[in-house]
């Protein structure tokens, strides 16, 4: 079945027919590195991340841009308080939300265009849009006129006598139209600031990503996304002088917003106030169980959080990661196969999974959906190991299919045995855990009970969990 996503823009379920196919251009609103990155941060951009995963796992091409606001009143308000440079804070916080990303198995972008590298486009694009009549001049800066364009307000669907302006300076009153917008902001004493045929200052806030968007994928592409709460005016403002300024329409062919992170039924945002960082959600819970966490709801649905959440995704993922590594254990004890029918019936069986998990992502990148079907496929192996004759191939079989399909989700699956620091102490460790399960089986079968119950004690204590089957001792570290 073909892709379909929801469209904002048209506010329907549309097949995903890219303009210059196998090409895909998709542009994704970046952070204003003012402070550390929170889950609402992480939901916009795990989202992302699964629909650039996704398509390129459908065959297509992708070249993923985000841009870094690095010039902004909260990133010169911040420089104040820490009295640093404004550069400073931008690399402070810039450096921060890609540590916490990584380790969320965020893909990186192409690349990261920075405003302040991109003045000058800026300065003339304004220069086009003001010869073209769409822009005015204040005493504050120079502005573009939302009347002048008639398709104002066709992403959010409201009309402009019904729409409110929620830009991130306080209302002008000696604007033509409250919802008129800043393109270029004078500059202010003792603020960054940059000459400009107007007179010294710094872009508004919606300029950039017009320039920067067209600068790398061309004056029409293929997907722009964002928060929800970027809609209305960012998304509304970058169409109108998008449009305006090149002539062409759409600009953008699908617009996706992801919904919000919110407590006690309230956005999760800085602003409130009401926000946790990622690296304090670290410190309780592996970046794979906040990963988790967050495909367990489709984006476009809210996501409540709480601790409550977390640990009931930290318990999932723990399935999965016992999952792995039982297969890893009983492939190791395990002969080659018996018989290839088995093997051949068993990959028949896999297949069905694989191919679900594409019809789920297929409808708009269910990925609640998806993780159903892996945990099916958990069930499915779990009783496949019970069966009296398995063989090495067929669960080498199930292994590389859960591992495929958890890639498609961006999980990675790490053994409890690996989540030591050092590689040289893992090995330490695991030589260690194994003498002493061979000295615990020695004991047993010289019906030395006591010794063995006192290694098994011994290695509980130290996290390490012993599990006797047919096939052996098996060990995995407590989480």
């Amino acid at each position: 079945m073909p892709l379909k996503l929801y469209n904002n823009l048209t506010r329907k379920l549309e097949t995903f027919e890219p303009l210059n196919s196998p090409q895909v251009g998709m542009y994704v609103c970046g952070i204003t590195p003012y402070d550390e990155t929170h889950l609402g941060h992480a939901r916009a951009y795990v989202t992302f991340d699964i629909i650039r995963r996704y398509l390129e796992y459908s065959g297509y091409k992708v070249k993923h841009i985000q841009n870094v606001t690095d010039i902004d009143d909260k990133i010169i308000q911040k420089s104040k308080v820490k009295s640093q440079k404004f550069s400073e804070i931008v690399e402070e916080y810039t450096r921060s939300y890609f540590e916490v990303m990584d380790a969320l198995n965020v893909k990186r972008a192409n690349e990261y265009p920075k405003a302040t590298e991109n003045i000058p486009g800026m300065i003339d694009w304004i220069k086009r849009l003001t010869d073209k009549g769409y822009a005015y001049r204040l005493v504050d800066g120079i502005y573009f006129e939302v009347d002048k364009f008639q398709d104002y307000g066709k992403l959010s669907h409201r009309k402009k006598e019904e729409q409110e302006s929620g830009a991130r300076v306080k209302v002008d009153q000696n604007k033509k139209n409250p919802l008129d917008f800043a393109l270029w902001k004078f500059a202010k004493e003792g603020e960054p600031s940059w000459e400009s045929p107007w007179g010294a200052g710094r872009p508004g806030w919606h300029i950039e990503c017009s320039v920067m968007s067209t600068k790398y994928l061309g004056e029409q592409f293929d997907i722009h996304g964002g928060g929800l709460d970027l809609q209305f005016p960012h998304h509304e403002n970058e169409i109108a002088q998008t449009e305006a300024a090149t002539g062409k329409t759409p600009w953008v062919k699908y617009w996706i917003h992801n919904g919000f992170v919110t407590i006690n039924q309230q956005k999760m945002s800085k602003s409130l106030g009401n926000f946790f960082t990622l690296r304090e959600i670290y410190e309780k819970f592996d970046p794979m169980v906040v990963r988790l966490y967050l495909l367990s709801t489709h984006y476009r649905s809210p996501l409540n959080f709480s601790d409550a959440s977390l640990a009931e995704a930290k318990e999932a993922y723990e399935r999965l990661v016992g999952a792995l590594e039982n297969l890893d254990f009983l492939i190791s004890r395990i002969a080659g196969p018996e018989a290839k029918m088995e093997v051949e019936e068993t990959d028949d069986e896999l297949a069905v999974f694989k191919r679900r998990l594409e019809e789920a992502m297929n409808e708009d990148f269910n990925t609640a959906g998806a993780l159903g079907i892996i945990f099916e496929l958990v069930r499915f192996i779990h009783e496949h190991v019970k069966e009296e004759k398995i063989d090495k191939e067929s669960l080498q079989d199930d292994r590389k299919t859960l591992v495929d399909l958890c890639e498609v989700l961006g999980l990675k699956l790490e053994s409890r045995k690996t989540s030591t620091s050092s590689v040289e102490s893992l090995k330490i460790e695991s030589r260690e855990v194994e003498e002493l399960i061979a000295q615990r089986e020695t004991a047993r079968k010289s019906k030395d009970f006591k010794r063995a119950d006192e290694i098994r004690k011994d290695l509980l204590a130290r996290g390490i969990i012993l599990e006797d089957t047919p096939y052996g001792t098996k060990w995995s570290k407590n989480a």
